[in-house]
């Protein structure tokens, strides 16, 4: 835009805004929730070109009656994966628009861990015509660390291609720390390049002087604070601290009662990975405000954390208020604290009414990402665990909770081989590298899943989303697994050599090309398989998803084997009762000839 137009467009905006020409909209009879002043106050609101402009009277092309509703400035989501919702961005908005949500800061670091650079630009175009606004953190750690396969590395170089895109706000969580306080070259790069941008942390129980050294480099926020104890420290170090409440992670209840009227423009309200069925039960960023102001917080302080706390802390200019010059992103309900939203506009239009989409407000995103299901021929063979002795390391998951425990545990076995122990509840897991067909298969026990027969599998699986079965039968999870290939990408449960249920994830094995609802059926039709199957956790699809991730303890899987996540080093299964160490040979991949690298499996 030249001179000449911009003169005259700032011309015509204040002309506006000062009651010389005629608006597009005037919401009359609000009780508008001001996250400046920190009061609510009865007035109209003047929208012109999908920015407010004005409060009182102006001549309107059309008016709107609110009857004295209250009104907020939409929601945004500070941090969160959209990729753990499994669809894409515009139904993603179509999920979370009629809970208020109008804007996201979203970390596209599980599609990176497939795609790298193709995945992020993906998500930035996916979006582009979305009415859900949405904004990139660059994801930091792609890989996640070095234990794992992922497929793609993203350098320093590789995010500086994409910083200068005005919806990219800076660098993604920091899940490298000790890479920050060790001066980790490449990570220092990364750290860098971000200049006068946002660097998001991710620094579980960092504290004392390898805090400060964190913070000290530019890290401005963390969202993985679990107690009050940490969260204070941190907050005295000057971090935003990012209250995150999603399916796996829940840390909102632990950490309200560090918020005061002095400290509170500091928080702000995130939900790092929110999956469908808890959106529709209980909702998005509206259920944390909902939630907080019934364990106490003020209504007005809880809409600041969701709205203007966020908006400044990234920078984002004209969010997160309703004033003049801010868009008319706006939250309508009638009740502070039951918070039931009747109507949602974006940008001045009305986009959700008693909870529906309205018509023609979603549009479908119809470009296309590469195949990225690239195994070698599997066998039944590969399920087979050889015994090199009588005890084994197992994985203990712990129900609602990612961490997991480490015990030693006397194995079944059977002819040499190690099988399942439906009994004892201790059950095979294997992880296939499936995105260099490298033909690694690295198999483990677990405990907790409660499976008496079949198996289940899935191409989710935090952070590089290899292929992931637990499973009573080897059988069993050679089908599951081979239907994972077949769909390339998704979740599959299986028994008797047959496929049970299978959602296709063919986005990077991540995401459904189908609608919500869809989505979510096949998910409560998924659980309810397992839990036939004896599974004993509400979601083990979701729990089996984090047993892949090195950087939680105490102990996970990858594609390079057994992990200790407290050493951060590959281990041995086979121990000796005290757990000392029991190294067996190393599996082989075998040499196959059967199929090229791309080919399916059977």
């Amino acid at each position: 835009m030249d001179m000449d137009s911009r003169l005259k467009k700032l011309g015509n905006t204040i002309e506006i805004s000062g009651g010389g020409k005629r608006v597009d909209l005037l919401l009359k009879n609000a009780r508008v929730i001001n996250t400046f002043s920190g009061d609510i106050h009865n007035t109209h609101v003047a929208i012109h070109d999908g920015r407010v402009v004005g409060f009182g009277d102006y001549k309107a092309a059309r008016t709107m009656d609110l009857k004295g509703a209250y009104v907020s400035p939409g929601f945004i989501d500070g941090h969160v994966h959209i990729e753990s919702s499994m669809v894409k961005i515009p139904e993603f908005a179509r999920v979370v628009l009629p809970h208020g949500t109008t804007s996201a800061v979203i970390d596209p670091h599980e599609i990176a861990n497939v795609l790298g650079l193709d995945g992020i630009k993906y998500m930035l175009a996916s979006s582009e015509d979305s009415p859900l606004s949405v904004y990139v953190m660059l994801p930091s750690c792609v890989p996640a660390t070095s234990l794992e396969t992922a497929g793609a590395e993203l350098t320093a170089h590789d995010l500086g291609l994409l910083l200068n895109d005005e919806r990219v706000l800076g660098i993604g969580e920091m899940m490298d720390y000790p890479g920050v306080i060790n001066r980790n070259e490449e990570v220092m790069r990364k750290i860098a390049i971000a200049r006068n941008k946002v660097i998001d942390g991710h620094a579980p129980m960092l504290k004392g002087k390898q805090l400060y050294a964190y913070v000290s480099a530019g890290i401005r926020s963390d969202h993985e604070c679990t107690d009050v104890a940490e969260a204070r420290e941190k907050l005295r170090a000057g971090m935003y601290i990012m209250i995150r409440e999603g399916t796996a992670a829940k840390n909102l209840k632990n950490l309200l009662p560090l918020v005061n009227s002095e400290n509170s423009r500091k928080f702000l309200f995130v939900t790092d990975d929110r999956h469908l069925e808890d959106i529709a039960r209980e909702g998005h960023i509206d259920y944390l405000v909902r939630t907080a102001i019934r364990l106490g917080v003020d209504p007005i302080r809880a809409i600041q954390m969701a709205t203007i706390n966020t908006a400044e802390y990234f920078g984002i200019k004209n969010l997160g208020a309703i004033a003049p010059g801010y868009a008319a992103d706006l939250v309508v309900f009638d009740d502070l604290k039951k918070l039931k939203i009747s109507k949602v506009f974006k940008g001045g239009r009305l986009v959700s009414k008693a909870g529906e989409i309205e018509p023609g407000v979603i549009k479908e995103y119809k470009g296309k990402t590469r195949g990225t299901i690239n195994v070698r021929w599997i066998e039944h063979e590969d399920f087979a665990l050889k015994s090199h002795g009588k005890y084994a390391r197992v994985m203990n998951v712990i129900p609602d909770q990612i961490v997991t425990k480490a015990t030693i545990e006397k194995v079944k076995e059977d002819g040499g081989y190690v099988s399942s122990d439906t009994e004892k509840d201790i059950l095979k897991i294997a992880v296939i590298e499936r995105h260099m067909a490298s033909g690694r298969v690295a198999l483990a026990l677990v405990k907790g899943f409660g499976l008496k027969k079949g198996a289940i599998a899935s191409s989710v699986s935090h952070d590089s989303h290899n292929i992931v079965v637990v499973g009573t039968h080897d059988g069993d999870m050679y089908t599951a697994a081979v239907q994972v290939v077949k769909m390339q990408g998704g979740i599959v449960a299986a028994l008797n050599g047959q496929v049970l249920e299978a959602l296709p994830l063919p986005v990077a094995g991540l995401m459904s090309d189908r609608s919500a609802d869809y989505v979510r059926e096949k998910q409560k039709r998924l659980n309810e398989i397992a839990k036939t199957l004896g599974s004993k956790l509400s979601d083990p699809f979701m729990a089996m998803s984090f047993l892949t991730l090195p950087p939680i303890p105490e102990i996970r899987i990858t594609d390079r084997g057994l992990i200790d996540a407290v050493k951060f080093k590959v281990t041995t299964l086979f121990c000796g009762s005290d757990g000392s160490s029991s190294e067996a040979p190393k599996k082989k991949a075998p040499a196959r000839k059967k199929a090229p690298a791309r080919r399916k499996a059977k």
